[in-house]
């Protein structure tokens, strides 16, 4: 049976309102279940990107589960666009090109070398101060994604320290 029909089935079974109901106390039909764990979705991909680049996370009622359709559908549209929204601005990072620039001088993404990790060389004070929670969950920052890598880094630079951790490549890419 195909799921279109199916769904003609199921809103076929469940009763009318009762008589006298205003128009937004619908009955919740079973396929709505699918915007609320979507719009979960969208919401946790929001506050994770926030999370990376250092933001405040935006807040959220639990607006998802409201009888209507039509106010649900709303809801995950908006945090649909919001999860678009913010996964641009964290992979468009300010002084982008900057930093790979710093990156082509420091070594690869993945580099262990000695008391330095990953592509833009941190220790693991510079490690601890401004990544803490990333240092927690995946350990050095040979293991972070370039992109975790590079906000790191902008959490520094936005700290005061400027390009100041990396004196000699950011000198070679004349940002000092």
């Amino acid at each position: 049976m195909p799921a279109a029909l199916l769904i003609w089935v199921v809103l076929l079974c469940v009763p009318a309102p009762p008589a006298g109901a205003r128009g937004d106390e619908r009955i919740v039909v079973p396929y709505d279940d699918y915007l609320v764990s979507d719009t979960r979705f969208h919401r946790r991909e929001t506050w994770r990107w926030q999370r990376l680049m250092g933001k405040r996370r935006t807040p959220a009622a639990q607006g998802e589960l409201r009888p209507s359709h039509s106010y649900r559908r709303w809801v995950n549209r908006l945090w649909e666009n919001r999860a678009a929204r913010e996964r641009h601005r964290a992979k468009h990072p300010p002084r982008h090109r900057q930093w790979l620039c710093i990156h082509r001088y420091e070594g690869g993404w993945r580099l262990i070398d000695g008391p330095y990790y990953g592509g833009l060389q941190m220790n693991m004070e510079f490690q601890r101060t401004y990544g803490a929670e990333l240092l927690a969950r995946k350990g050095t920052a040979d293991r972070w994604t370039p992109l975790e890598q590079i906000w790191v880094a902008e959490r520094a630079y936005r700290s005061g320290l400027g390009f100041q951790p990396w004196p000699n490549t950011a000198r070679m890419c004349g940002l000092l």
